[in-house]
């Protein structure tokens, strides 16, 4: 019987992922990425279109994101930077700077999320209104 590498364990389980079935892991990659904050915290992290993805220090992120606690901030990017989408870094001034970059994997994530940011401000208004009328009908 044949020895099977690391890598080739590796390859053939990405062509078995199937989110559908129970025991995929890639549901709980699905779990985390579905996460409010982990959209918002991606979204601050990109910059805008002329600069490109830029580094935050964890005091901008905290005020970007209004309403997110630190722990909260704290434990997202934790799961982000064990996941491989962000990469923290930390500079020995006086106080010590922390700043959060997005991965290349995390940019490839990050298109995704701000086309869902856009979705939700462009289409928020129908979404309310459609709210209103069910409330309205379910009377």
């Amino acid at each position: 019987m044949p020895t099977t590498t690391a890598a080739q364990k590796r390859a053939r389980a990405k062509l078995e992922y199937d989110a559908f079935l129970a025991g995929c892991p890639s549901r709980q990659l699905l779990d985390r990425i579905s996460d409010k904050w982990v959209a918002l915290i991606l979204a601050a992290l990109a910059g805008d279109d002329s600069t490109g993805p830029r580094s935050l220090r964890y005091s901008e992120l905290s005020r970007r994101l209004a309403g997110v606690s630190q722990k909260m901030l704290t434990q997202t990017l934790r799961s982000l930077e064990r996941d491989g989408l962000v990469t923290r870094t930390v500079t020995p001034t006086v106080p010590v700077t922390v700043t959060y970059d997005v991965t290349d994997l995390g940019i490839s994530l990050q298109r995704v999320m701000l086309g869902l940011k856009e979705w939700a401000e462009a289409h928020m208004g129908d979404v309310l209104t459609n709210r209103e009328h069910y409330a309205t009908r379910e009377s």
